[in-house]
């Protein structure tokens, strides 16, 4: 997937979310010089991994035509998706985090960021999207049954990384949430406009 088959399909998307603080915030791919903040952000955003700040500076580089970034009009991130396309599975978007800076949450930011996102491919042709959420992580599940529910979608689950089996009891388990197929962009009152 390459930036031309995405980029034009931004234009007639909703770009922008303003918080019930009245601040606007837009939506756009990452960029190179946006590695640090994501970085920061997702450390603020327990209980996700904290990667590599190499590993974030990928994901904005690389992987820009699949993540998405929220920033304030002062320049700073208040919320960041990131994803990849499945080598063996192209027409899946594996969704690897989304972190939502903690003073922005409650808003419907992260549902509206990762309809936004998940527009965007569809239109250059993903048909599914996956993720992995641990059994703990009650506000990544119910982001994702909002959205597969929204767009009318059925989902399946299933355990993909076992606690012992692949983290040697260092890590929670990790259920793959699958959903889709999604043939078309989905609603466009996505974008909250109330102060």
């Amino acid at each position: 997937m390459t930036s031309e088959n995405i980029s034009p399909a931004l234009s007639d998307l909703p770009a922008s979310f303003r918080e019930r603080s009245g601040r606007s915030i837009l939506f756009r791919p990452p960029t190179d010089r946006d590695g640090r903040n994501v970085h920061a952000l997702i450390a603020r955003c327990s209980p996700l991994d904290v990667n590599s700040l190499y590993a974030n500076l990928l994901q904005c580089t690389h992987f820009a035509d699949t993540s998405l970034l929220a920033e304030r009009e002062d320049g700073r991130v208040a919320a960041f998706a990131s994803g990849y396309l499945i080598p063996r599975t192209p027409d899946t978007l594996f969704i690897w985090q989304v972190a939502v800076d903690p003073d922005s949450r409650g808003q419907g930011l992260a549902l509206s960021l990762l309809g936004t996102l998940l527009d965007r491919t569809i239109r250059s042709g993903i048909r599914y999207l996956e993720t992995t959420i641990s059994p703990e992580n009650g506000p990544s599940r119910s982001l994702f049954q909002k959205l597969f529910a929204q767009r009318e979608a059925p989902f399946s689950t299933r355990l993909l990384f076992d606690r012992e089996t692949h983290f040697g009891k260092g890590h929670d388990e990790e259920i793959l949430y699958r959903g889709g197929p999604f043939s078309t962009v989905g609603p466009l009152h996505l974008t909250q406009e109330e102060p």
